[in-house]
């Protein structure tokens, strides 16, 4: 092999994720640059040397996790500040402090974000539009090393949200510029999609031209669909029809747009969606923090059962709080369990493809990531089985999806480079940066006037 290689050697468990599912015990993968050359059993593999050798001994590999919705960019700076029950008040204030961000706070803030994603095993995940400086945040990307798409909110329609609204033909151009500018960039690491904030905020003119750029230039679209009763009520007052079929008379249902979060539709809904092969990204973390009824109004079962094509996310660490994309798979594979009364509903082995090979075909990915076969790209992660939460271990699908979560990934490998290796990020100092934001999220909250202290007396 010309390219410089690793091999990691004697995994426990390799979780391939491939057409057969297959899972391979005593396995070992060769990686070649940025690509995955060969997997098979260890004891196959013992001619074959590489560069550098990592021990997979204790060890069960995944694909890495893929996180279809990440708010990045200003969370942090806030997290843990609002209450449960700040209600309507939440959205404003949260972006009305991201409003207030600098460059150098969105950098700061991106960096920590995609450090912990990347800790806890996300090694791709989009970021729905809501980071402002851009420029200055690529450079988070880029040491970071992880892959990513982004884009730019727009709207053009008045909104309690405290969101600056564009004029159409202005919003139209900054698509378009932005996909211009970074889709593709970083050697390919980085995407650029458009990004419409929701139907319910943006004109049918602006939800079909936005898409139709990306459409034109090769890459997808996404937006926020949350489907509340007044917007619900809306669509039949003003269109006389629902919102998903709203968004099929606009010309952006197609197999070119993600969906992200998918609530308040109706069966029909889904099968419409299903119909027009277009896929969907729920935020089961977010949901349930909420109160949003994931189990009432996110058909997962009815959307997977209809055909489409279905990944998770997070949302944002202040509002769900988590990151963990792992931790969106477990919730997957146990709300509708409770909620329909059925433990046939989302087996683990389903709860899992939502969060590897799923996502990634979510986002239009699925032939470069999201399982570890030969030709794909190189992003793997290893969990650490010698710790309590994995023991003892039988299924390594049933460990991996109930028990175990985040602290036990011990390597992390994103298009080839290993970012995280014995638990510990290699692209930056944790604690410092952890320092950093903690210092200019108090700085943010006291020029904003946003602030909720605890409810509990602070002595």
């Amino acid at each position: 092999m010309s390219q410089a290689s690793i091999k990691i050697d004697g995994v426990r468990y390799i979780v391939t994720m491939d057409s057969e599912r297959r899972i391979i015990a005593d396995g070992a993968v060769i990686i070649s640059g940025n690509r995955i050359d060969q997997v098979g059993k260890a004891a196959d593999l013992a001619g074959t040397h590489a560069d550098t050798v990592i021990d997979g001994s204790g060890m069960v590999m995944t694909p890495g996790f893929v996180n279809g919705h990440m708010h990045i960019s200003y969370a942090h700076a806030a997290r843990g500040l609002f209450p449960d029950d700040l209600g309507a008040q939440y959205l404003p204030n949260v972006f009305r402090l991201q409003g207030a961000m600098t460059d150098t706070d969105e950098y700061a803030t991106s960096l920590l974000a995609i450090t912990e994603l990347l800790k806890y095993g996300t090694t791709t995940f989009l970021d729905p539009g809501s980071t402002t400086h851009l420029d200055a945040c690529m450079e988070a990307y880029r040491q970071s090393g992880c892959r990513i798409i982004v884009g730019r909110n727009v709207l053009d329609q008045p909104n309690p949200l405290n969101i600056p609204v564009q004029e159409t033909d202005a919003a139209i151009r900054l698509t378009d510029e932005t996909i211009s500018e970074f889709d593709g960039a970083m050697d390919g690491m980085v995407s650029a999609w458009a990004m419409p904030f929701s139907p319910e905020f943006c004109s049918t003119e602006l939800l079909s031209s936005s898409h139709a750029i990306a459409q034109t230039a090769g890459t997808r679209s996404t937006l926020h669909f949350t489907n509340g009763s007044r917007w619900i009520e809306e669509c039949r007052r003003s269109y006389d029809c629902t919102p998903t079929e709203y968004l099929d008379r606009s010309g952006v249902l197609t197999p070119e747009m993600t969906l992200a979060h998918c609530l308040g539709i109706s069966e029909l809904e889904a099968g419409l969606i299903a119909e027009r092969n277009t896929a969907v990204v729920m935020c089961p973390t977010a949901a349930i923090k909420g109160g949003a009824g994931m189990t009432r109004h996110a058909l997962l079962p009815e959307l997977l059962d209809s055909g489409v094509t279905v990944g998770l996310g997070t949302d944002a660490g202040n509002n769900s709080n988590l990151l963990e994309t792992l931790r969106s798979v477990y919730l997957a594979a146990v709300l509708y369990k409770d909620g329909r009364q059925d433990v046939s509903m989302i087996p683990a082995e389903t709860a899992l493809e939502l969060g590897t090979i799923g996502g990634a075909a979510a986002l239009g990915m699925g032939d470069i990531i999201g399982s570890i076969e030969p030709g794909k790209f190189a992003d793997l992660v290893l969990f650490d089985t010698r710790r309590a939460e994995w023991a003892a271990l039988h299924n390594p699908i049933n460990s991996l999806v109930y028990n175990a979560d985040g602290r036990s990934v011990h390597t992390v490998i994103v298009n080839g480079k290993v970012v995280v290796a014995s638990h510990k990020p290699r692209f930056v100092d944790e604690q410092a940066l952890v320092a950093e934001v903690q210092d200019l999220g108090e700085a943010l909250i006291k020029r904003t006037g946003v602030d909720y202290p605890p409810r509990w007396p602070v002595i």
